[in-house]
C-alpha cells in the first residue's frame, strides 16, 4: 500500500514492523489460539522495540509520538496476520487517559510499565444493560469516607486475565447538582470484590472476553483517574483513540486476507491463465483495495487530528475511519474467502477464521448503525430519534 502521506520516519516504522510482524505471522497467532495461550513473546518483542508505548511520553518511558504511530503498528502487525488486540486497550485507551488525565503519582506508576510492555490494563465500559448507551451505564461509584465503593457489571471486557487493572467506566453522584457524572477508576485485578467469568465466545483470538462483576470493590481516593469533573472529557479522550486503532485493526486483517488472496489469484490454475486475469476475480480484489487505502487515509487524518489536540474534529474523523475500516476489512475478508473458494475454509490457507473476526471491527467498539447515527447529528445536523 502507499505511503506516500507518511513521513520518513513513519515509513521506516512501517516497515520494522512490518518485518517483526513477518517473524511470527498468522501461523504463531494461530498455535497461540490453539493452546489457549497469550502471544506473550511477541508482545514483550515488540514492547522491548519501544513499538507497545511509542504514543506514551517519553518522561515516562514511551516514544512520545501519538496516535499516528501507534496506529501504524498495529495495522503492520495485523497485516502480517499477528494483530495485538490488547495495543487498543492498554497503551492507546488507559494509556492515554493516564498521560493526558492522570496524577503525577497515576503516571509514575503506570505509564513506564505500559510503555515497556511489564503491565497492562484492561478498560470496562460495555455493561449487559446499557449496550453502546453510556448514558444508561448504572456502574456507581459512592464515597465512604476518603475510599470509593464501586458496584455494578460490566461485559466484553478484553483480557481481563492478563490485566495488571482495569479501568472502569463508573458514575458518581456530583455534589452540587446531584446528578450522576461519569468517573474513571483504575481498579487492581486482586481487588476484593472484583469478581471475572469468561465469556463462551465463538471468535478464535487469543484475548479473551469477560463478564465483571464489581461489589462494593473498595478503592483509594487515588484510584479515580485525574480530576472528578473532567470524567466525561477523560472518557472521550479514550474512546477517540479506541476507534482509531480498531481502524488500524481491520486495515490490517483486511490487507492481510487481500494479500493471501492476490498470491493466490496469480499462481491458481483452472483453465489456460491465473484465475487472477479474469475479471471477476480481479475487480472485486481491486475493489477491496481500494477501500482499504480510503479506510486508511481517514484513519491517518483521525490520528492526526487527534494528535495535533483537535478532539472534536478527530471525534468525526475516529467514527468515519471506524466505520470505513470495519466495511473494507469484511469485504475484503470476504472476498479474499471466495477468491479460495473451497480452499478459503480450509485451515491450511488460514483465512475461514477472519471471518468471525472481521465482524469485530464493525460492531465493536461501536456499531456502524451508532456511528451512523453520530454522523447524521454531529455532521450533519439532523434531529435525533432518541
Amino acid at each position: 500500500m502507499s505511503t506516500v502521506l507518511e513521513t520518513e520516519e513513519h515509513q521506516a516504522l512501517r516497515a520494522a514492523v512490518a518485518a517483526l510482524g513477518k517473524r511470527y505471522g498468522r501461523d504463531y497467532m494461530t498455535s497461540v489460539v490453539r493452546d489457549g495461550a497469550h502471544p506473550r513473546e511477541l508482545w514483550t518483542e515488540a514492547a522491548k522495540l519501544g513499538y507497545l508505548g511509542v504514543n506514551l511520553p517519553e518522561e515516562y518511558g514511551g516514544g512520545g509520538g501519538g496516535m499516528a504511530e501507534l496506529s501504524i503498528v498495529l495495522e503492520e502487525l495485523g497485516a502480517a496476520g499477528s494483530p495485538l488486540l490488547m495495543m487498543v486497550v492498554s497503551p492507546a485507551i488507559c494509556g492515554t487517559v493516564i498521560a493526558r488525565f492522570g496524577t503525577d503519582t497515576q503516571k509514575r506508576q503506570w505509564l513506564p510499565g505500559l510503555a515497556d510492555g511489564s503491565l497492562t490494563m484492561a478498560f470496562g465500559i460495555t455493561e449487559p444493560d446499557a449496550g453502546s448507551n453510556s448514558h444508561r451505564i448504572t456502574t456507581t461509584a459512592r464515597k465512604d469516607g476518603e475510599d470509593w465503593l464501586l458496584t455494578g457489571r460490566k461485559v466484553f471486557v478484553s483480557g481481563v486475565d492478563i490485566a495488571d487493572a482495569t479501568l472502569v467506566v463508573g458514575r458518581a453522584e456530583d455534589a452540587r447538582s446531584g446528578r450522576l457524572k461519569p468517573c474513571l477508576f483504575i481498579v487492581p485485578r486482586d481487588a476484593p470484590g472484583f469478581g471475572r467469568s469468561q465469556i463462551d465466545m465463538e471468535l478464535q483470538a487469543p484475548e479473551k472476553q469477560f463478564e465483571l462483576v464489581l461489589d462494593d470493590v473498595r478503592l483509594p481516593a487515588d484510584a479515580l483517574v485525574g480530576d472528578e469533573d473532567a470524567g466525561l472529557l477523560q472518557l472521550f479522550a479514550g474512546l477517540n483513540p479506541e476507534r482509531i486503532m480498531t481502524a488500524a485493526f481491520g486495515i490490517g486483517m483486511g490487507r492481510y486476507a487481500l494479500d493471501r488472496a492476490v498470491e493466490y489469484a496469480k499462481t491458481r490454475q483452472v483453465w489456460k491463465d491465473p484465475i487472477g486475469s479474469h475479471q471477476a476475480i480481479a475487480h472485486p480484489l481491486a475493489q477491496a483495495h481500494i477501500e482499504l487505502e480510503l479506510a486508511r487515509l481517514m484513519m491517518q487524518k483521525a490520528a492526526r487530528l487527534y494528535d495535533d489536540g483537535d478532539d472534536i474534529g478527530a471525534g468525526e474523523a475516529a467514527n468515519m475511519a471506524k466505520y470505513a475500516a470495519g466495511e473494507a476489512c469484511v469485504r475484503a475478508v470476504d472476498q479474499a474467502v471466495h477468491t479460495l473458494g473451497g480452499n478459503g475454509l480450509t485451515r491450511e490457507y488460514g483465512l475461514a477464521s477472519l471471518i468471525t473476526a472481521a465482524r469485530v471491527a464493525r460492531i465493536a467498539p461501536v456499531s456502524r448503525e451508532m456511528i451512523l447515527n453520530y454522523v447524521s447529528h454531529q455532521s450533519l445536523g439532523l434531529p435525533k430519534s432518541y
